[in-house]
């Protein structure tokens, strides 16, 4: 998968992943996709629920050793 930004939030924890998030998707343009790494477990649910609140798009979440991983498509 091509992602148009990632942004490591490795050792941050709920909401910082969140609030990081939500400043990268501001400075992207419609249909670019942000990928956000993270190794706060909680990520995976607060992600779900920030994708349905802003309508961002919930592309894909996976977990790969101790990050989880977030794709998200901007609305």
């Amino acid at each position: 998968m091509q992602v148009d930004r990632e942004i490591d939030t490795r050792g941050l924890n709920c909401p910082l992943p969140i609030l990081k998030a939500k400043k990268s998707l501001n400075d992207m343009a419609s249909g670019q996709l942000l990928k956000v790494v993270s190794t706060d477990p909680g990520s995976v649910r607060d992600f779900q629920a920030f994708a349905r609140q802003t309508g961002n798009e919930l592309v894909a979440q996976e977990t790969v050793g101790s990050d989880f991983i977030h794709v998200l498509k901007r609305r």
